[in-house]
């Protein structure tokens, strides 16, 4: 630390990237904070300590959408290139991982990236990225060399040299982390350590609720498990659940239950008071969910082998970190213990994105409630202080008053609503801003879809016969039944809504509607919207659920068009799109352009020099 002489220790797989560090961020609960800041800035770094403090880690990281941090006023010097740089505090960082402090490389990594934009820090590009991943990822190589962009992929070293005999220059990733490493190590800067990202699992909780241990102290100190005779072990049946007044679990309280005899030898014990989290079933429920009605064994043994392992798992990030943690923990004792077949539970996981309330902060950051919010035309202000306020998405929560109470919607728009709606908002695996007003536009939908098949009277609509379909009528049908199949099948539920719409337009328009198509478009709806969809069933003249039927099955000839529109360049600047037949190749696509009327309206007093035709897309004339 410039200045001082202390010393600011740092964990990082990337000790290759230190020439790119522009600034260290340490966490709010590090022990230098404190000793660094300078006098001007103590009063802003203890007012973002208190309120980082009532963070957990998981707001702090995974759900830690906005990087928000303090500069100390305080800088380091760079080991490879005695540079200084700014030392802020922001709660991106844990003081329980790592050293509690980062050198922030923004031009390579996501996170300081994003905190470098938010504060305006330097960026410094030193990698120079691999041009064919760049463009794979989209991503242009220019932008990441001038700051404009994140580059955590491969590449080549680039501005990584000093007088002290490092030099990185042209050495690929994996090259230069082990020459940086020598180099700081032969100097006393660094040594080669593993830190592995373990943390105590709190097991057991003083509350009266959840599973209790079968565990039995004996008064000779011993203590002991229950035979398995015994098991299971319940709670016993209480009047009183507060705490017990000794620092104990209410249990304790339960004399009856509390002392326990040993019905083999004797002897006489008091029964562990702590109880288990009251999650430890979850961690192996999908076990029990084989055989859930069998008295002698958890599972059968021959259904686990036929079921398991579990094909999809689909959770939120807490999950992620949490119950998929201890599920495999659980899983994998299991199968040590020979009990299971799978070495692991489940096959593929899936996240689903948060869904965000509607939250307001003022010009220092500072969240505040949604009833302490008034709106003045398109403006939102504090209600006590005449402050203006910044209306932005954030996670819900209580604090904050921007909770959706799912009860309600599905009172005022109905369940189906809710459900399209929610899987409308975007692709599952986004974090997704709530929206009331998107609700409402899902409820048209559907009372569009009832129109098209229900009457005024709430019987089967005049409009629905055996007439056949149009062939784009066909067209658009088929390619529905095969654009919701495989979106279902890949969790595209928002895309498979889309094209539900699109056909339900195209029937809509139309004096009379094909029994069959409709019939077709309510299986395709059910999964997503069932009730609805049960209700149409029951109106076309069906008496069971349509849960048994057959899913619809597409024609490809029935996707097939016999016309498809192209744009029609003229030396490169778009000027007129026509139609031509879908099957017609280049020498087709030219001669029909060259034979359209409006085409040699265009081309009146010109030199054709050259027609560039593109199959399906495009015909570019080149004209002097």
């Amino acid at each position: 630390v410039d200045g001082h002489d202390q010393s600011i220790r740092v964990f990082t797989t990337r000790p290759d990237t230190l020439f790119g560090a522009t600034y260290m961020v340490l966490s709010p609960e590090h022990p230098l904070v404190e000793a660094i800041t300078v006098a001007d800035k103590q009063d802003d770094v203890k007012t973002y300590q208190e309120a980082a403090s009532r963070k957990s880690d998981l707001d702090r990281t995974e759900l830690n959408l906005d990087k928000t941090g303090v500069f100390t006023g305080a800088y380091a010097i760079n080991p490879v290139n005695g540079l200084k740089i700014p030392i802020w505090i922001s709660d991106y960082v844990l003081v329980s991982y790592g050293t509690g402090a980062i050198m922030a490389v923004p031009a390579h990594d996501t996170r300081d990236f994003e905190f470098a934009t938010t504060f305006g820090l330097p960026v410094a590009c030193i990698i120079r990225p691999d041009a064919e991943e760049a463009a794979a990822k989209g991503v242009d190589p220019q932008d990441v060399l001038e700051g404009k962009a994140c580059w955590t992929g491969d590449g080549a070293l680039i501005h990584s040299s000093n007088d002290s005999g490092l030099d990185l220059n042209g050495l690929p990733v994996t090259q230069s982390k082990q020459a940086a490493t020598d180099w700081l190590a032969a100097r006393g800067l660094g040594e080669r350590k593993v830190n592995y990202k373990l943390r105590d699992w709190l097991f057991s909780r003083q509350r009266y609720w959840g599973e209790p241990f079968p565990v039995v102290y004996y008064g000779d100190g011993t203590i002991d498990i229950l035979d398995e005779s015994e098991l299971p072990l319940l709670l016993p049946e209480v009047e009183d659940f507060t705490p017990s007044g000794s620092g104990e679990s209410p249990l304790a309280k339960a004399e009856d239950w509390l002392n326990y005899t040993n019905p083999r030898d004797g002897r006489r014990g008091r029964r562990e008071t702590h109880t288990m989290p009251q999650w430890a079933g979850s961690c192996w429920y999908y076990l029990r969910y084989i055989d859930p009605t069998n008295a002698k064994a958890p599972w059968d043994t021959d259904l686990e082998k036929y079921w398991m392992p579990v094909d999809l798992y689909v959770g939120g990030a807490e999950h992620a970190v949490l119950h998929l943690l201890y599920a495999r923990f659980w899983h994998k004792v299991l199968y040590d213990l020979g009990l299971v077949s799978t070495r692991e539970p489940f096959q593929k996981l899936v996240n689903q994105g948060m869904i965000l309330g509607l939250s307001y902060r003022n010009s220092r950051k500072i969240l505040v409630p949604n009833d302490k919010v008034e709106q003045r035309g398109d403006q939102f202000f504090h209600k006590d202080t005449g402050e203006e306020l910044e209306q932005f998405p954030a996670k819900m929560s209580k604090s904050l008053k921007n909770v959706v109470n799912p009860d309600d919607i599905i009172r005022d728009y109905g369940a189906d609503s809710f459900r399209l709606y929610e899987m409308f908002m975007g692709p599952l695996e986004a974090v997704k801003p709530w929206n009331t007003q998107g609700v409402e536009g899902l409820q048209r939908f559907l009372q569009r879809t009832w129109k098209m098949i229900v009457g005024p009277d709430g019987q089967l609509s005049d409009s629905i016969t055996e007439a056949a379909m149009s062939r784009e009528q066909a067209r658009v049908l088929h390619q529905t039944i095969k654009k919701v199949t495989e979106d279902l099948e890949t969790l595209g539920f928002n895309t498979a809504i889309s094209q539900l719409m699109i056909c339900l337009n195209e029937f809509s328009k139309a004096n009379e509607r094909n029994r069959q198509a409709m019939e077709t478009f309510v299986l395709l709806l059910a999964p997503l919207a069932p009730h609805i969809a049960e209700e149409l069933w029951q109106r076309l003249g069906h008496d069971g659920t349509l849960a048994y039927e057959t899913w619809p099955a597409y024609d490809e000839d029935c996707l097939k068009v016999d016309e498809i529109e192209i744009m029609v360049q003229l030396n490169g600047k778009p000027r007129a799109k026509m139609m031509i037949p879908a099957e017609a190749d280049q020498s087709a696509m030219q001669a029909l352009t060259l034979a359209n009327p409006k085409i040699q309206e265009l081309l009146d007093g010109l030199e054709v020099k050259r027609v560039i035709a593109v199959p399906g897309r495009l015909v570019n004339v080149v004209a002097q």
